[in-house]
């Protein structure tokens, strides 16, 4: 996030984009509610008539993978009511005059076409979002995962940039994480084109600093993604190691994902339970959870914090950390004999500009977000204040594409996936409290009454969901929530895999997959019917 969480509390207009906050971020929602009920106007994009929308003074009923297309209309709408921040702009962006050209060509009749937003409601809200003096925006995976995603977000941050609504109290561009420590990952250098602090790994410099630093010499070149890991299990991949995520069942494309883990000569599982993708490894080490080990997370926030063993690991749990450096260790590799998760931090720290002036001790109360470049510096709370870190900021101009895969007369249906408020993820931790179970006890397909009625359905009763990749059997939920023509899914049970369904595409640029947009089949199932095949 380009600013804190308090700030929630502070825009003059909200613009929620791909979010279903008050679900998947509940807590740090209803600081966004603090701000509704203090007058600010709250504009929400979003294909389903989520919580979110019940808080909002402008619904967007955007069609699933669109997004592109209404931004673009925005922009035309702000640069042609001359909404622009010129003084923002001459001072701190560059490559404004092509992109500023380049929107004249989307105006919101346009966009009406592809997305189904009335022109005029694309109007208002672009009106609403460049009139404010304080305007913020915030977005999760319903951005993120498509095809597009990478012009996705490049879309939101030129309506940051024509407008200066960055570096400011109240405003910016805040992508909510989706899980705990994703941020804190990233930053140790859990990508494939980065080393910790976010240096890239194709910098020669970067590169004799990480030779140093592991007492190895390192490929000059990005690593693979997962995609492209999977995709080479069984033939360049031989052995894997999967360390705390259920791959099966929250990938998409299970058949393939299933696949590539079974064609590995070797798989190991480091995971607190026996999950699905578990049950496939040759060997499982046991993890030792949250509350039963000693480490740092960063939240979405780039807050650093302390996480404290409450109970010691049961049986012969371990942590992560030491796992992984034993299995280093017995590899033959140097620099993994570490003794606490200390010591891991604290090279971290020596490693990475951003975390340069912390270590484990001051970290103690959780005071600081990065970057903190050095020993005395308060952190910073809000990125982008006198300046962009590489320079200026750039406008992109981007053009709208359909998703991999469209509607058809084999698939009429799109289908949509994400999160509810009393599961997680895919309930590795959450399936297995019955409260949570008395709340959340099977998935449901949410469909639009009408739907329901002409698809020949019975609420609560059965329907096969079929892709182009396989069939799921799945309950019925009659709501209003889902549009017609579009139903919605978690992809949280093991027992309706959703996931067996998605898989069309990958952005090119983040290899992330397009879960968002799925165009399946919707028929009246049996009773009897396996709940998938």
């Amino acid at each position: 996030m380009s600013n804190p969480l308090i700030d929630m509390e502070k825009p003059d207009v909200i613009f929620c984009i791909g979010t279903n906050m008050t679900e998947c971020h509940p807590v740090a929602a209803t600081r966004l509610k603090k701000a509704v009920a203090r007058g600010a106007k709250l504009i929400v994009a979003d294909p389903r008539r989520i919580g979110l929308v019940g808080l909002s003074n402008l619904y967007l009923p955007i069609r699933v993978g669109s997004d592109v297309a209404l931004l673009l209309a925005m922009a035309h709408v702000i640069a042609r009511e001359g909404l622009i921040d010129l003084e923002f702009i001459s001072n701190r962006t560059t490559d404004s005059e092509d992109f500023l050209e380049h929107v004249r060509a989307f105006p919101p009749e346009w966009a009406e076409t592809i997305t189904g937003v009335p022109a005029r409601d694309i109007e208002v809200a672009a009106l609403w979002y460049g009139m404010a003096d304080k305007a913020a925006i915030y977005y999760t995976l319903g951005i993120t995962e498509h095809i597009c995603g990478v012009d996705n977000v490049q879309s939101l941050c030129n309506l940051a940039l024509m407008t200066g609504n960055i570096g400011r109290e109240g405003t910016g561009i805040n992508p909510m994480r989706g899980q705990n420590n994703i941020q804190g990952a990233g930053d140790s250098g859990a990508l494939p084109n980065n080393y910790p602090g976010f240096q890239s790994v194709t910098d020669p410099a970067n590169q004799a600093k990480f030779n140093r630093l592991y007492g190895a010499d390192i490929d000059l070149e990005k690593g693979v993604t997962k995609v492209t890991a999977l995709d080479l299990c069984g033939e360049q991949i031989r052995a894997m190691l999967i360390d705390g995520e259920n791959t099966l069942l929250s990938d998409p494309n299970r058949a393939h994902c299933e696949h590539a883990l079974r064609s590995l000569d070797h798989l190991v599982v480091i995971d607190i339970f026996l999950t699905d993708t578990a049950q496939l490894a040759d060997v499982v080490l046991p993890a030792a959870a949250w509350g039963e080990t000693e480490g740092v997370c960063t939240n979405t926030e780039r807050r650093v914090q302390r996480v404290r063993a409450g109970v010691p690991p049961p049986g012969k749990a371990m942590p992560d950390w030491w796992i992984v450096a034993q299995i280093a260790k017995r590899l033959g590799f140097q620099g993994f004999a570490f003794g606490s998760a200390e010591e891991i931090f604290n090279e971290l720290c020596s490693a990475s500009p951003l975390y340069a002036g912390i270590d484990w001790d001051r970290i103690d109360e959780g005071a600081y977000q990065w970057p903190v470049p050095h020993e005395g510096h308060p952190g910073t709370p809000m990125l982008h204040e006198d300046k962009f870190e590489n320079g200026r900021g750039i406008f992109t101009r981007i053009y709208y594409r359909d998703p991999a895969e469209t509607i058809d007369n084999d698939f009429p249906v799109w289908l949509t996936t994400g999160r509810r408020l009393a599961s997680y993820h895919t309930r590795t931790q959450t399936g297995r409290s019955q409260g949570i179970d008395y709340l959340l006890s099977e998935e449901a397909l949410e469909v639009n009454p009408n739907d329901v009625q002409a698809w020949g359905l019975m609420d609560g009763g059965w329907c096969q969901m079929t892709s182009a990749r396989g069939t799921v059997k799945i309950r019925v939920k009659a709501t209003q929530r889902s549009p017609r023509g579009t139903v919605f899914a978690s992809f949280s049970f093991s027992d309706v895999p959703v996931n067996i369904l998605t898989g069309s595409g990958y952005d090119p640029v983040t290899h992330t997959a397009e879960l968002k947009v799925c165009p399946v089949r919707i028929d009246p199932a049996e009773e009897q019917m396996p709940a998938s095949h």
